[in-house]
Order: structure tokens, then sequence, then C-alpha cells
């Protein structure tokens, strides 16, 4: 499914409830999740992916410094032991440890 930016944010929204669906289903099906936290970007649903899925241990986590909740994040993956990096250079290396 193609996201659509003129769908309206509402449940009552079919075409907005089946994208929100699917992603959360894709997530949880997903041998592995990967967050990326730009520092010029809000990414207020990350933040929420981040909290509904740092107990899975299947994720890791890339949020350099200058993240606007950079201190949320570094403490939700310190308490539930999500693997953190620092750059996305790091971030691609852990992803490749992982997938061996």
């Amino acid at each position: 499914m193609d996201w659509d930016s003129s769908w309206k944010e509402n449940i009552k929204e079919a075409k907005f409830y089946e994208q929100v669906q699917w992603e959360l289903k894709a997530q949880e099906q997903a041998d592995m999740i990967v967050m990326f936290f730009a520092p010029e970007t809000k990414s207020p649903i990350s933040l929420l992916e981040l909290g509904l899925f740092a107990r899975s241990g299947k994720m890791v986590v890339c949020c350099p410094d200058g993240f606007w909740k950079k201190g949320n994040v570094d403490i939700v993956c310190e308490r539930y032991g999500v693997p953190q990096v620092e750059n996305l250079s790091e971030l691609i290396d852990c992803i490749i440890q992982k997938l061996t």
C-alpha cells in the first residue's frame, strides 16, 4: 500500500486505518526492526513504535546527538536492552552482524 498524505488521520478513514494496521502487523512479523532518528526530524510515529516494540528483542536503534528526544530514546533503549549505535555506519555494521 502506498501512503497518501491526503488521508485524514482518523480511525474512521478506511485507507488510513488499513495503512496503520498494515504497518503494525509488518513490525510484529518482522525479524528485526531498525530505527534511525535523524536529528533534523521529530519522528513522533517512530517514537511511538519504539515504545511499542522496545521489549520485542528485535530492535536496533541509531539516535545521533541532536535528536530532540535523544535522552528519552537513550533511556528506553538502556532499560529494555535495545542495541543502540551512534551513527549510520555503525547501524549498518550492527544490522549485518545481527543477520549473520
